[in-house]
Parts: C-alpha cells; structure tokens; sequence
C-alpha cells in the first residue's frame, strides 16, 4: 500500500469547510489531513482539527515573512494545501515553495467580487448591490495575487429577487460543502477536477 496523499489546510475562522476536508478523508484509504495552519489564535477552524487529532498550528505575519510558516508546512509533506476561509495573502517566496500545490475556494464565480477585501459577507453583498442573476463558487489555484490564480473548478447558482447577504451566503456555503471535498479528492487521485 503506498503511502497516503497529505493535506495542510489553512483556515483563518470557523472553518466549517475545514469540517467537511476533515470528516471527508478521516478514513480515506489513499487521503489524510495531516495539519491545520490558522493565523488566528480565536479561528474554532483549530477546535475542529484537533477534534479529529489533526495537529493545529498558530502562527503571525511575521513567522509567515520570516520563512517559518513554509519551513513548519514543508515538514508535513504536503500533496496539496487547500485555503478554506483563510483570508490573508501569502508571501511570493511560499506560493513558489509549492507549485501548483496551494488551491483557495472563493464564494463567487471569478474573477467578478475577487480581490483584497473580497471575502465573506461582503461577497454576496456585492453581488446582490450588483443585481447579478447568479454567482456561486469558485475553486482555483493561488498564486501571488488575491484570487487570481488558474481556475480548477466553478458551480452556479441562482441568485433570487428576495435573496439578502445571509440567504445567498447560505446557498452559496452549501455548494462549498458539496464540492470542494470531491474537487481535492480528484485532484489527489486524478490530477484532474473532474
């Protein structure tokens, strides 16, 4: 039997997709979460892990600069790290460190509400200021820019006439729920999303 395929998931709050990375590959036979990184100290994402005895690291801005952080997450062998609600840019010097290793999951379809400032609740807000008639999610690799990275994988849904941030925020999370543990699985086992 080959070794499994690791996970390093960073998370900066509650960290409800973390949940469902962690419940997803808790008895995967070729998959496993193998630590969970959160630069805040408060994040209930590092309660989740170490309910399922997944090691949970804090970390600042200045560990993440100083080489740390990569140094730390180098030591757990990563096959993929995956950005669940982690809401700070990462250096240049990390993004190179793993090629093609680091995917984020954004709650729109990109590149429309992306960027600096674009996460969360102020997401849908802006997608209902902007009467759009869908948005969704977005699956795509993380480069040195925020939410500019290749696109792996995106998912639609409606946006209603009587839809507010906390209703669309909802359907919007659901889709995240659904489809980022598959999308990690395929890319883990296929190299493809598909």
């Amino acid at each position: 039997m080959s070794e499994k395929k690791n996970i390093v998931i960073f998370a900066s709050g509650s960290g409800s997709n973390a949940q469902r990375l962690l419940e997803h590959f808790e008895q995967h036979p070729q998959i496993q979460v193998v630590a969970l990184f959160s630069n805040n100290a408060e994040a209930f994402a590092l309660q989740r892990a170490q309910n399922f005895g997944v090691p949970a690291l804090v970390f600042d801005r200045a560990a993440l600069k100083a080489g740390e952080v990569q140094a730390q997450v180098e030591s757990y062998s990563p096959d993929l790290i995956v950005l669940a609600g982690f809401l700070w840019l990462l250096p240049a010097s990390f993004v190179q460190a793993f090629p093609n290793k680091i995917i984020n999951i954004h709650p729109s379809l990109l590149p429309k509400f992306g960027g600096k400032g674009m996460h969360g609740q102020h997401v849908h807000q802006a997608v209902l200021d902007a009467r759009e008639a869908q948005t969704g999610i977005t699956i795509h690799y993380v480069n040195e820019h925020y939410d500019e990275g290749a696109p792996i994988f995106q998912e639609f849904c409606e946006v209603q006439p009587q839809d507010t941030c906390e209703t669309l925020s909802a359907r919007v999370l659901a889709l995240e729920h659904r489809h980022l543990p598959r999308v990690v699985e395929k890319l883990l086992t296929t190299g493809t999303p598909s």
